[in-house]
């Protein structure tokens, strides 16, 4: 695989607020010496890396949403786990998204029109679609109907989550419709090497996490998704070498973790999944997390979130345990969607009645992807599974699979935060010192620049949805 720089100086559907001189802003925005017209296959692998970088990088995962869901605990610098953030903590998500990966993923799905080439727009879309989900399933409500379109709307308006959510299904479903193995070819593709076939599948996956987010909410609805799925002969991602993700190289485009530690060392594995993967007899404790680096009689030590700085300090650098070294290698992957997270899904779809499948079976199978995808042998993994405390409770399957998703999701921070608040397990424990009278956040605060530069559709958005706050539940965090 070759990552393809190019530099494409595009402006974002929210960065302007002067309507009287579009044309001449966007001229002034023009780099004399870039082409103005881009391949869609370089097009393709920028607004890949660019996003996945921004979705496994610092400001989303590492600072945020990976200490919310307690897999990961800090043991210097601790605001963050304490959640004490500002309204320029989670602009990266925002302006990287709306500026560069839609705007860039639209250019594609123009140019795919153009020479007629639906495989480019179809996996356009699935991108597009990917990156929605992760600013809705974040923010709440955000322009999506108006969005990335400088042309005509400079301060465009938010989408209420249940119009945003219903309209990446009508988009994930044209995306399945245009995507043809036997059609034109395409290029620059880096998370399926170009493979139309899997982004078929990868297309399918996401229509099923996206029914299931609206699941609470709209049952009829999610399960017609389903339905058109079989009734389209539809399949879904089937095998750990088809998780949609992109693989990191080398230096100096190594996985934004890998890049991190080179330099810091303020981040440790949190104690509340060193405890459950203890608990569990989990072989996938050495995975998750590396050894202490002076010897202790646990050999694998994490620390409490949201400690004072004296108190994690105290813990010793030396006597805690980093993230596993899986995690910290240069390449490695940035995971969009895993064969073991679809089979939990299915297994949740069936256990809310939505398909015939076996949930149980679904289930035994999610847990051995999980740990197949870490190289757990398969004896192993039947030991496991035939555990007692791992076993499926049909009674009440969103404990069941919320715990083991979780465990599954260690170091997908975003979609773990999602999962969590949805399905409302693991219970954690708010942060020791942490700064929100008990409570853990369940959404992003928007980015200040929203106040500034489109403020009466922020205004209007807040109004509709609640106060802008790490405490107001989102539409779909309906329990």
């Amino acid at each position: 695989m070759k990552l393809k720089y190019i530099t494409i100086l595009l402006s974002g559907a929210l960065l302007l607020s002067v309507s009287s001189c579009k044309k001449d802003l966007e001229e002034i925005n023009q780099n004399p010496n870039a082409s103005q017209n881009a391949q869609p296959d370089y097009l393709l692998t920028a607004a890949t890396k660019t996003t996945a970088d921004t979705y496994w990088g610092t400001s989303n995962n590492m600072d945020a949403s990976l200490l919310f869901v307690q897999h990961w605990a800090k043991i210097q610098y601790t605001d963050p786990d304490r959640y004490i953030y500002t309204n320029t903590s989670f602009q990266e998500l925002w302006s990287v998204a709306y500026t560069k990966s839609i705007v860039n993923l639209n250019q594609i799905i123009k140019l795919a029109d153009a020479q007629s080439n639906p495989n480019y727009k179809g996996v356009a879309l699935v991108l597009r679609s990917w990156v929605f989900t992760l600013l809705t399933d974040n923010y709440g409500d955000i322009p999506y109907t108006q969005a990335a379109n400088i042309g005509e709307y400079l301060t465009p308006a938010y989408d209420k989550q249940k119009d945003v959510y219903f309209a990446l299904l009508d988009d994930l479903k044209t995306a399945q419709a245009a995507l043809n193995p036997a059609g034109t070819a395409i290029a620059g593709d880096v998370i399926y090497n170009n493979n139309i076939t899997l982004w078929k599948k990868f297309a399918n996956s996401l229509r099923l996490r996206i029914a299931l987010r609206i699941a609470d909410r709209e049952p009829e609805k999610a399960k017609q998704v389903l339905a058109d799925i079989q009734t389209e002969g539809g399949s879904y991602i089937s095998a750990n070498n088809e998780t949609a993700q992109l693989i990191y190289l080398a230096s100096p485009n190594q996985n934004p973790i890998s890049n991190l530690f080179d330099t810091r060392d303020d981040y440790r594995i949190s104690k509340t999944i060193v405890d459950k993967l203890f608990a569990l007899s989990d072989p996938r404790l050495p995975v998750y997390a590396s050894k202490t680096q002076d010897a202790t009689p646990a050999t694998y030590v994490g620390i409490p979130n949201g400690l004072l700085v004296g108190d994690a300090s105290n813990l010793g650098f030396t006597k805690t345990s980093k993230p596993g070294t899986y995690f910290l290698a240069p390449s490695a992957p940035a995971v969009i969607i895993s064969y073991a997270e679809v089979l939990f899904d299915r297994a949740e779809a069936a256990a809310r009645g939505f398909t015939t499948e076996n949930a149980a079976d679904l289930y035994k199978q999610a847990i051995t992807a999980s740990l197949t995808q870490y190289g757990i042998t398969a004896a192993a993994a039947a030991t496991y599974i035939a555990l007692p405390s791992v076993q499926y409770d049909a009674s009440n399957y969103k404990k069941s699979i919320g715990e083991q998703k979780w465990i599954a999701l260690f170091g997908q921070g975003l979609e773990a935060f999602t999962e969590w608040r949805r399905l409302d397990y693991p219970q954690l424990q708010p942060a020791v010192a942490g700064t929100l009278g008990g409570k853990i956040p369940v959404r992003f605060i928007y980015p200040g620049t929203e106040q500034s530069l489109n403020g009466s559709s922020y205004k209007a958005a807040v109004a509709s949805q609640g106060a802008d706050v790490l405490t107001t539940k989102l539409w779909f965090d309906a329990n």
